[in-house]
Formats: C-alpha cells, structure tokens, sequence
C-alpha cells in the first residue's frame, strides 16, 4: 500500500456521520436485531454477511417495505445459483416507488432536462396519475403478469412512467436507448418477445435531431410478438399507421392498481454487452431489486426525500434503472436526455447546478475528460448543492480523484462505485461515514461478502485477485431468459469456484478494508507471472497529454511468448514520434512496472466501445489471434464496427 494513501483524501466530519442514515440504522439494528454497537462500519459489515437473514429482515423493516402477504422465512436456499428470498411473499416495486405521492404529492418526483438544460418538474402526484392510466390501458391491451413490456426511449420523464406501469400491472420491463440500431435492439427484444413496444420517432443528441422512424418501422416488422406499438413524437411527428398515442394513454384520472406478485416475479431485463454471441438477457426480480436499491440508494447513497439525484445515463445502461429507484426513498431523481458534452465539456455540471442536485453521478470517462480539457467546476458553476461525487463504468484514476478535490470542492465526498449489470447494484463504493483515499473505493456494501481470491480459492489482502462474492445477493438474477437448464448462467459466474459467485474482475481488498480495481480479468496482462489490470496501463498512459485514449492486450503466443501491444488514439495535432514513444514507455516503466513496457505502440483511428462505454478488449484481443470478425464479435453491441477493420487488418498483416 503505497505511502500516499495514509493520509485520506476526505474525510467526513462528525455531524455528517451523526446524521447519516447508515449510522441511525446501525443504532437500530443493534438495538433491535443484535447487530454490534461499537466498531464502526466494519463490525456492522461483518454482521450484515454473517448473519444474512437478520440483516435483510431488518432492511425490509428499516425501510418499511410493505409485504402483502408475509414471507416464510428470508432465506429459504441459499445455495448459488438458485438462492430463494422471502419465500410466500407478496408485493409490488411501483406501488414502494409511488409511495412518496401520498406525503408530498405536490413536490416534483422528477426534474427532466434536455439539452437547452431549461428544467421542467413531474411532481409525485402527476406520476402517480400517469402511471395509474397507463396501467389501466396496458390491461385493457391484454397484458398480464410475466408479459413483457419494451421502451426504444431516451432518458425521458415517459420512460419512467412506463417502466412503473408494467411493474404495476406485474409485467416484465425491457428498454433500449434509440442511439442503438435496429440490429442491437432485435438481439435483443427478439429474446424476450414483447407485447408491447413505447417507441419515439427520434431524439435530438448533441445539437441534432436523429429521425428514428425507420428503424421502429423494422423493429415492428421483426417482432411479431407486438400486440400494441406507442407512439411518443419526441420531434413532433404523427403516430405511424396502427401505432397508439402516447397522450391518449395517460390522460385518465386513474387511482393506480398495484398487482401484487411473489417476492421472485421478474420486474425487468438487463443486457450484459454481449461482445460475443447475443447478449445475456438477464432478469431480476421485483423484491430483490426493491430491498437492493433501498439499501444501496438509502444507506449507502444517503438519499432520503430532501436529496436531488442525478446519474448521467440512458435506458440502455443498468445505472438508469437504478436511477429511477431513487424514487424508493422518495428521492427526485433527475432525468437528462441529451449528449453528455453538449454544448461543451462542462454541461453535466451545468445540470448539476441547474437541477441542485446533491448526488450527482457520472463516469470516470467524464471525469477524466472534464480534466483534460481544463473545465474548473467549482469556478463556473454553483455546486454548493453536491455533496457528493460518484462514479462509475471504469475505475476513477488517482489523478480523477485529486481533481474533483481539487476542481469541486475540497469538503466532497467522492464515491467511485463497482459493480455490475449483472446485479443491478454496486459490490463495493459509497459509504458516507468513512474515509476516501485516493483510488480506493471506499469498502464492500452491506450484506455483500466481497473478497479477493486467488486461483485455489484462498482469501487475499493487499494482492491483486478475483473478485469473487460469497453469499447471495437478493438482486442476483433470478435466471437468464431462455436458459432452461440455466447452464449459461451458471458458467458465467459459477464455473471457476463451485457455489460462488466470480464476477471477471481482478481486485485488491485492502487491509484498511477498501477495495481497488484493477480492471476485468479476462483481459489481463500477464507477464512473466505479474498480473496486472489494463485500467493501471490506461490510467498511466492516459495523463500524458497527447494520448486520447488507448487499448493494450496482452496475447498468449503458440510458441509460448506473450506479444502486449499497446494502441493509442493521439489528441488531435499529436504525433507518434521517437520523443512520444519513449515518453509512453518511460511512463509504464516508471509509474507502473518495467515487465509491463509494451512491445509495440501503434496509433490506431479510434478505441472501439461497447453501446455502455466500455473498451472492448477481449474481441480485440480474439480478432489479433485470428478469429473471424464475425466470430469474435457481436457487430450489434459495438459504438463503431468500422475502427474493429482496423485490427482485423493488422491481424492479416501479422499472420
């Protein structure tokens, strides 16, 4: 543990700590379910994963979640795969996300924002009525429980409000953003087989509109599961042949019904990126996902009814649905529709100060990009409101770290937060009573038994391991769709080590009881034994001004040698020369490890993403050993197929 990480970067003052929720509920539990009064986070952690069922019985009580038929027992198997919560009880997650309408029903639920960043207010009882109409046409359309429901929608107030409405009616929710095209979005709505599908004719995205009819059209054609298609004229356009308004769906004075379904109903569909084959279609379930987000948002967030939550995302990304369950702890949520660096690099944190925000949340990506290009916060925009940072998506680097304390606020809480769209929820991040050291997250969640193992399944601290989860979580899926034996789902995580769960990241769990990211670890650089994470690399490489963004890989020879290029976009006027070159090397040697020095740098067009951000470095990796394009690769969730000719290129080159 390096030495600069003694001193923390932030740290909480007392009355923050005495008034966080997390510390008012460790005083409750302890006096009300044996958790241990003295130790700090640590010792209620320790008791959240040792005595699992109490824990989770006392969330559902401390957030008084209402069951309308009682549970068995909290845990009635929890082997993984297959753990089975609060068996025999009933609920529903839109009646708990609706609940603030009856209290403060004149208050705004939601803050929606596009990119004129003028904000415009849906109070609780205007989404609550909405909701309560759409649900009753739904079932007037024949839809029923376990049906699913598809949004093609941007991050709009109407995405929201259809979301809860198939929770109500106790149908299954699925969305894509409509920046994916017609193919992304078959792979995966063909999946699941809607009845329904909400559609815009287009969204406007960094100062353009982008007309959308077309595609729609052919996502009714391919999806003859549709039994209704809803019309949404984002930019002003009639409702094509046979498609329903959206406005005649929502204007009935409806008292919302709430269905009442098993703890283990699906409520939605998740997408893993699916670089290769289709993508996982992941399904989670209404109580699990409520007694999660209540946990995650209320205790680790902080968020109560006095808080505004923002999280730069869209519809096609997990963070938006964990957004929305901001509305559990009666929290107004803010919905941006727009680009995030529209019209300039600073605008998420005009939004933040428009909106007031006091968790606002966002990428390392953002961050990074906020310090490239010198944008000063705390000097252009009136943040008084942020109390917090968070981010996720990749790891924040250190130098992210120190210049959100240095740009923000020098009194923020930073939350770099990991986690996964395979439980709709973070493994380790914000917790508001403790320390932030600089490239840390700041400890694993409640009720989350994380730990670094390595490859004979021993614990580890201090050292670079898997990340590995040892108890169930109530948001795990609850099944891929059409998985019947659930063999996929059980290699995806349950394969390496029998009955936990791996998740594919390498991980450091500290001694202090933080945690660092290394990045995936498929993708690994692995050197003469030293393994390392390629988000070390990116961060290292990524400070040095003329570097843009880079991709490194590190390939097993047949021979039995290693070849670990290293790709960089230049900034634009950059030239890869002699001076840059040895510059990138000496970076590596010096900041990182010498056995991690690239054998080759090569400046390519551009880094390919997945539709989530994310640099993909498995396909790459695949494609440089030979395989196929259209075998390492699902063209549908790739940002820019064209910049992947790149590598396959180079790959012909080699062989």
């Amino acid at each position: 543990m390096s030495t600069e990480n003694l001193q923390p970067l932030w740290q909480p003052d007392p009355e923050r700590i005495a008034q966080a929720q997390i510390t008012r509920f460790h005083a409750w539990a302890a006096e009300h379910h044996g958790a241990p009064a003295e130790g700090g986070y640590a010792a209620l952690h320790r008791w959240s994963v040792e005595e699992l069922d109490t824990f989770w019985k006392a969330v559902t009580e401390w957030f008084d979640v209402r069951f309308s038929t009682p549970y068995a027992r909290v845990l009635g198997d929890r082997a993984m795969p297959g753990a089975q919560w609060f068996p025999g009880a009933t609920l529903n997650y839109a009646e708990h996300a609706l609940r603030a309408a009856t209290t403060r029903p004149d208050e705004p639920a939601l803050l929606c924002v596009d990119e004129s960043h003028e904000t415009r207010p849906v109070t609780w009882s205007e989404l609550r009525r909405q909701v309560g109409s759409l649900a009753a046409e739904l079932r007037a359309l024949g839809v029923r429980p376990g049906d699913r429901v598809s949004g093609y929608l941007p991050n709009i107030p109407q995405a929201v409000v259809a979301l809860l409405a198939t929770a109500a009616v106790g149908a299954v929710w699925t969305s894509c953003a409509p920046d994916f095209g017609a193919r992304s979005v078959l792979d995966r709505f063909q999946q699941v087989e809607p009845v329904v599908l909400f559609t815009v004719d287009g969204y406007r995205y960094g100062g353009k509109e982008h007309d959308r009819r077309d595609t729609v059209a052919e996502l009714r054609r391919e999806l003859p599961t549709l039994r209704a298609v809803v019309h949404i004229p984002l930019l002003g356009t009639p409702a094509p042949e046979g498609a329903l308004e959206w406005s005649a769906l929502t204007t009935a004075d409806t008292e919302p019904e709430f269905e009442q379904v098993p703890f283990d109903h699906p409520l939605w569909v998740l997408y893993s990126s699916g670089t290769t084959g289709l993508p996982k279609a992941i399904v989670q379930s209404q109580g699990g996902i409520l007694v999660e987000h209540l946990k995650q948002l209320g205790l680790h967030c902080d968020l109560g009814p006095d808080d505004r939550f923002f999280w730069y995302t869209s519809t096609g990304w997990m963070m938006w649905n964990f957004l929305v369950s901001g509305l559990l702890t009666g929290t107004t949520i803010v919905l941006y529709d727009g680009s995030p660096g529209y019209p300039d690099t600073g605008a998420q944190w005009r939004i933040a100060e428009r909106t007031r925000a006091t968790l606002y949340g966002t990428s390392a990506a953002y961050v990074m990009a906020c310090r490239k290009a010198d944008v000063h916060p705390a000097r252009d925009y009136d943040l008084s409101a942020v109390q917090c940072v968070a981010t996720t998506g990749s790891p924040l680097p250190p130098d992210g770290f120190r210049w959100l304390h240095d740009e923000v606020r020098e009194n923020l809480w930073i939350a770099s937060v990991s986690g996964g769209t395979d439980v709709c929820s973070c493994f380790a991040g914000a917790v508001p009573t403790l320390p932030v050291h600089i490239g840390e997250l700041q400890a694993p969640g409640l009720g989350t038994d994380l730990q670094s193992w390595d490859p004979s399944g021993n614990p580890l601290t201090d050292e670079v391991g898997e990340l590995v989860v040892t108890n169930p979580m109530p948001s795990m899926p609850i099944h891929f769709w059409n998985d019947p034996d659930g063999s996929r789902y059980h290699d995806s995580y349950f394969d390496t080590y029998p009955g936990v769960w791996r998740h594919g990241d390498w991980i450091t769990v500290t001694s202090r009881g933080s945690v660092v990211i290394h990045g995936r670890s498929d993708s690994t650089l692995n050197r003469q034994g030293v393994r390392m994470g390629s988000a070390d690399i990116y961060e290292a490489v990524e400070r040095l001004p003329e570097i843009k963004e880079s991709l490194v890989i590190g390939i097993e020879q047949p021979d039995g040698g290693y070849w670990m290029p290293l790709f960089v976009q230049l900034a634009p006027g950059a030239v890869l020369d002699e001076a840059l070159l040895t510059r990138i090397k000496q970076t590596i040697r010096e900041q990182l490890s010498p056995r991690h020095v690239p054998d080759e740098i090569i400046e390519v067009p551009g880094v390919p993403h997945t539709l989530t951000g994310k640099r993909i470095e498995v396909p790459v990796k695949r494609l440089l050993q030979g395989t196929p394009l259209d075998k390492a690769v699902n063209p549908g969730s790739i940002d820019n197929l064209d910049l992947l000719h790149f590598y396959e290129e180079l790959a012909r080159k080699r062989a």
